[in-house]
């Protein structure tokens, strides 16, 4: 057990509450981290995110807005569990790959995901067909909740090894 978590953000900073994860990994930028935690944005690079995945991490948060059908600003914990069938799911979109086909990625290319948890946000705001930067005051709200759970999330996973 390697003990290393890795916290992403991903997200379009030009489509309003797509921000999300970008934005809570900017308030962790503020934080002191434990020192097997390693904190990234990677933006829309799915690829990136992709060979990110392929290290030996014990755990992987993701953070991003996530539509459920919730109220705009709540906040999601969601245990990512493996697709057998990722290559009918596969779509190679270098800017704009999903998280989780990043990690159907990784297993189409015989590499195990790793224990991977999401914390996401119920977007209000896409940005519509022009964009918008910012989000929005509903999500805006919930980015300390996300940076604390991400957090907690990072050092049991963390101490749980250290055991």
């Amino acid at each position: 057990m390697s003990g290393k978590v890795l916290i992403a953000g991903v997200g379009n900073i030009f489509l309003g509450d797509d921000a999300f994860g970008v934005e809570v990994l900017r308030s962790l930028s503020q934080r002191e981290l434990p020192e097997q935690v390693c904190a990234r944005d990677f933006g829309i690079r799915g690829f990136d995110l992709a060979y990110a995945l392929m290290e030996p991490w014990e755990l992987v948060v993701l953070l991003d807005a996530t539509q459920r059908g919730g109220v705009p600003g709540t906040v999601y914990v969601i245990e990512h569990k493996a697709n057998d069938n990722t290559e009918a799911r596969m779509s190679l979109e270098p800017h704009g790959m999903h998280p989780v086909r990043a990690l159907d990625l990784i297993s189409a290319m015989g590499s195990r995901a790793p224990r991977t948890v999401v914390i996401g946000c119920e977007p209000e705001d896409l940005g519509g067909e022009g964009g918008r930067m910012g989000l929005s005051p509903a999500v805006a709200a919930s980015i300390d909740e996300a940076a604390n759970l991400a957090l907690r999330l990072a050092s049991e996973c963390v101490n749980a090894v250290a055991i």
